[in-house]
Formats: C-alpha cells, sequence, structure tokens
C-alpha cells in the first residue's frame, strides 16, 4: 500500500510544475491533457475549454513523487490544512531552498535554528502550496 499527495491547481499546474522544476529541481513526469483522454475524445467529463489543461501528471523532488492535476479547472486552488515538508541535510541546502521559495512566495515563519532542527522555516508558494523547510544534521 503506499499514499501520496495529489496536487489540484484549478488551472495552474503546467505553470506549477515549471515553478517546481526551476526551483527544486524537481523532476516533471509525463504531462496528459484533458483532450488526450482515451475514454472521452469529445470532451463530454472535463470543463468547457480545458482541452489543452492538465488532467494528470507528477513530478519527483529527492525520493518523493507527487502527483498533480488542474483538476476541475475552477481557479481558486486551495491547500488550507496542509503542507509539504521538504527535509535536507544541511542547513545550508535548507535555506537555499527556502530562499528559492521565498522569491515569489510568502514567508510564515523565517528560517531559523529551532530546538527540533539547525535551520527550520515556513513558506507558502505563489500557488498557494505550504512548504516547511527543515535540516536534519
Amino acid at each position: 500500500m503506499q499514499v501520496q499527495t495529489y496536487l489540484f491547481f484549478e488551472g495552474r499546474c503546467e505553470e506549477a510544475l515549471d515553478f517546481y522544476q526551476k526551483t527544486l529541481g524537481a523532476e516533471v513526469g509525463p504531462i496528459i491533457r484533458f483532450h488526450e483522454n482515451p475514454d472521452d475524445p469529445e470532451g463530454r467529463n472535463f470543463p468547457p475549454g480545458a482541452g489543452e489543461m492538465v488532467m494528470h501528471s507528477t513530478f519527483r523532488i529527492g525520493q518523493t513523487t507527487i502527483l498533480a492535476s488542474d483538476g476541475r479547472c475552477g481557479g481558486g486552488a486551495r491547500f488550507a490544512g496542509s503542507s509539504l515538508c521538504l527535509q535536507v541535510a544541511e542547513p545550508e541546502e535548507a535555506e537555499r531552498l527556502f530562499h528559492a521559495l521565498t522569491a515569489t512566495g510568502q514567508i510564515v515563519m523565517p528560517m531559523r535554528k529551532t530546538f527540533f532542527s539547525p535551520a527550520f522555516g515556513m513558506v507558502t508558494d505563489p500557488f498557494g502550496v505550504g512548504w516547511m523547510i527543515l535540516a536534519t544534521a
């Protein structure tokens, strides 16, 4: 059994995939667009105008694969109540990733030393996804 995270970007998935590739070094998997769905060649089961939007894709950061889609393409993705946690070995790498995400995101908690990590910070990226960056060494 496996549990995986599936993020629905509601119309900004391809932009998010590009962002994570450039910012975090994510490896983006194949992109399947709504119009490529062989079970629905007439597009009856996806939102109007969503043909070129991302029906399904994946991106890999380190050893973790995250699933991604434009969902119902309704705009206004909501990621409240959850965060993704980037765990790295060194504080310098945590700082680098934190600053990469905050360049266009919003700082929730500045990077600092805590009782559980030599470098920990929280940020919300430009798509509304919460990130916790944590050095383990």
